[in-house]
């Protein structure tokens, strides 16, 4: 038997890119061609919807509350005995609302990716779309990236371009980003998976 290449997601909130991954491997049959599942999805919030998909693909899932924890370090090495439990390959963050602390991105270092709603190195941390309006930028974007100790920084997987139209708010462009979003995740984890 060959060996299977496990991927965790994180999700916090309805995991609209968790799905698209999800989806999109169980259509182009990652098992099968890439050797790789999503093994799991796990949450820092037991009320996250996308629990619920999760659970509806046969996937296991797992809450590992950040509310119960006193520091972020305590956190963040249950979430990691999470993880570990799936033997991953690679961590995938999809939507995950979370400030990982150094230990954990170096715990995972070349395998924990992340998707951000802007063409990055632009407007890292929060409020993108509102952020490249409000510059005036005619194009805005999402980027996939390998994460490390520094927020939205790390090495560019793969990015989409979205123009910014006239009379854009922050949620028109946002809905148009997330769709170009859920192409791009899934194609560069597809395109790594080779290399793990």
């Amino acid at each position: 038997m060959s060996f299977m290449k496990n991927i965790v997601i994180l999700i916090s909130g309805g995991g609209s890119n968790m799905a698209a991954i999800v989806r999109t491997a169980l259509r182009d049959d990652w098992r099968g061609s890439r050797a790789a599942q999503v093994a799991a999805v796990i949450s820092n919030r037991a009320d996250a919807g996308g629990l619920v998909f999760a659970r509806e693909q046969g996937i296991a899932t797992a809450v590992v509350d950040h509310k119960s924890h006193a520091t972020r370090e305590a956190f963040d090495a249950e979430l990691a005995a999470a993880i570990d439990g799936f033997q991953p390959s690679l961590v995938v963050l999809a939507g995950f609302m979370r400030i990982l602390t150094p230990g954990f991105v170096q715990r995972y270092r070349g395998r924990l990716l992340n998707i951000h709603p802007s063409l990055l190195p632009a407007f890292p941390g929060l409020h993108t779309h509102q952020r490249a309006i409000d510059a005036g930028c005619k194009f805005a974007g999402a980027t996939v990236h390998q994460v490390t100790s520094e927020l939205d920084h790390g090495p560019i997987l793969e990015q989409a371009v979205v123009p910014v139209l006239p009379g854009d708010t922050a949620e028109s462009l946002a809905a148009r980003v997330l769709t170009q979003e859920h192409l791009i995740y899934p194609r560069a984890i597809a395109s790594l998976l080779p290399h793990l």
